[in-house]
């Protein structure tokens, strides 16, 4: 069964909701790249004059803390964005393996989704 009017409008202010949200958690660990669309990049202090190797140390460890937190809030922003795209090509609430309807209780917990419960793993 199609989503109605409403039901996508929902949909859609809970995504672009979530990606501003994202987006400002982003700025506090980097930048957007500005050679690469879409892309971020960590923002840190510089690895190269630090006056003992513990500075050296926590600057690297926190360094790959930021990229942690980075990669997985970029991918969640990829998904969003995917989401909304999905809205505005009419695709929305499919399922991408089998081209079923996407349950609603999956789309209220998770509204990027892209796939069924049943076919979550293969995406």
């Amino acid at each position: 069964m199609k989503l109605t009017k409403e039901k996508l409008k929902h949909f859609k202010d809970k995504l672009e909701e979530e990606k501003k949200i994202l987006e400002d958690e982003l700025s506090g660990v980097g930048r957007k790249n500005p050679s690469i669309p879409g892309d971020w990049e960590v923002a840190g202090e510089a690895l190269g004059e630090v006056p003992d190797v513990a500075d050296l140390a926590k600057n690297f460890e926190e360094l790959d803390n930021k990229v942690a937190i980075q990669d997985s809030l970029e991918e969640r922003l990829m998904q969003v964005s995917a989401a909304l795209e999905r809205i505005e090509s009419d695709n929305y609430g499919v399922c991408k393996v089998d081209g079923k309807p996407i349950d609603e209780k999956r789309l209220e917990a998770n509204p990027a989704a892209a796939t069924c419960v049943e076919h979550a793993e293969q995406v």
